[in-house]
């Protein structure tokens, strides 16, 4: 591990357990243990009250019960003291990259130079699952099979593998240089038969979804027809997986929703204000949305303040009207394309935008769940769902910037973060 990082002591047997290090940590349980999470907030899903002074109760990577301090049993499991903390179930980024150079050679990589980025990208902020919208299949799988295995400290990872691009459209290697990616060949096709093969061959490879450029970056923009659009989405859909589509213009949303595509992937601040014709037709296709706010000022941080903060407002007032109007909303960052991985101002734009805590918080937990097929297994705090879980430091219904202040990340019943003044483990419940 790096010298920054920690691993939590769990010790069957012993009368006190203690997470030591430095103030950041990754850290990991075994699955077969059993844990629980004392005297917080749980919010067991963003529709219901809170309980007070809860218990979350972990057993075999399962949430064995749920309840108020004192009504559950805690024999034979190690306790969290999570007094003062929010207990919410575990986060969704639905938008992250592995293409970054840092990420090259996932199979042969020390698992020590995987833990670190893997918490400071994701972990570190409540991220438990997250679908990497991106990046060249097969480095990513690995990086995947090497997490599942327990060698790496990571969460779970869904991916569509290569993107596909319109003829012309792809990054040149100059400009993956510059972003710091790795030099990947992404598939271009113009056709609905190319469109069709490529689907085919990422599904075929063992991708969870498939990902469309309807419009490319750059000069001049090169588009992805509706009829491709749609080719692709029949092999996907033909085979249950979810097809997400990066819109850019007005054009690239309209021959994405058209076409079949199941997630916009950002909104599309190039296309202004989306009119009641565009928003009714998103819903009646059932889209979901990942806003990606932060982003846009990213992108545009070279810029004067005036343009870009206009940029941002368009791209805030298209979430606030798809919001308004009960549409899908996932959480993501695009981070991995973008190297700035605090979440902390994607919430304040939502935010700014109309959505309330809760509403934030479903777009994290429940919403993704849902669009993704696992409801029956995460997504909310409720026995028989997986463990995954969040302990936030601060209240987001005060300040939502807290959904972003995580003490302790656990998945599966593993705790793979905690933070360093947050590590108090005790042995109160192995008496």
């Amino acid at each position: 591990m790096h010298n920054r990082a920690r691993r939590l002591a769990i010790v069957a047997g012993v009368a006190a357990l203690a997470l030591i290090g430095s103030p950041k940590s990754s850290a990991q349980s075994p699955r077969s243990g059993g844990l629980a999470l004392v005297g917080g907030t749980v919010y067991v899903d963003p529709t219901q009250p809170p309980i007070a002074e809860g218990v979350v109760t972990v057993r075999d990577g399962k949430i064995a019960a749920v309840g108020r301090k004192g009504a559950v049993s805690l024999e034979g499991l190690e306790v969290i003291d999570s007094s003062g903390l929010m207990i919410v179930a575990g986060f969704w980024n639905s938008h992250v990259h592995f293409i970054e150079r840092k990420w090259a050679g996932a199979a042969q990589a020390p698992a020590a130079e995987l833990d670190e980025p893997l918490r400071d990208m994701l972990t570190q902020y409540g991220f438990t699952s997250v679908f990497d919208t991106g990046s060249t299949w097969a480095n990513t799988k690995a990086l995947r099979d090497r997490i599942e295995s327990g060698e790496v400290t990571g969460p779970r990872i869904h991916s569509t593998g290569d993107i596909l691009f319109p003829k012309g459209g792809a990054p040149a290697p100059l400009i993956l240089d510059v972003l710091g990616a790795m030099r990947i060949a992404m598939p271009e096709v113009d056709t609905a038969d190319e469109a069709r093969a490529a689907a085919q061959k990422n599904l075929d490879a063992g991708t969870d979804g498939i990902k469309v450029y309807a419009v490319s970056l750059g000069w001049p923009a090169r588009s992805l027809s509706e009829a491709a659009i749609r080719a692709a989405a029949d092999v996907a859909h033909e085979r249950k997986k979810l097809v997400f589509a990066h819109p850019h213009t007005r054009e690239g949303l309209l021959a994405s929703v058209q076409g079949g595509a199941d997630v916009l992937v950002h909104t599309a601040p190039n296309a202004g204000v989306l009119g009641d014709a565009i928003l009714a037709a998103m819903k009646r296709a059932n889209v979901a949305v990942i806003p990606t706010l932060k982003l846009w000022r990213h992108e545009l941080r070279h810029e004067r303040k005036s343009p870009r903060e206009s940029f941002v407002a368009a791209g805030v007032d298209q979430l606030r009207a798809w919001s308004s109007m009960g549409g899908a909303v996932l959480f993501g960052t695009d981070v991995g394309y973008m190297d700035d991985y605090d979440p902390s101002d994607e919430y304040a734009l939502m935010a700014d935008a109309g959505m309330s805590p809760m509403q934030i918080l479903a777009s994290l937990t429940t919403a993704p769940a849902e669009r993704f097929g696992e409801s029956s297994e995460r997504g909310r705090i409720a026995p028989g769902l997986a463990a995954d879980l969040v302990a936030l430091r601060g209240n987001p219904l005060r300040n939502v910037r807290a959904f972003a202040d995580a003490c302790y990340t656990i998945r599966g019943g593993r705790v793979l973060y905690a933070a360093g003044n947050c590590s108090a483990v005790t042995a109160r419940g192995l008496r």
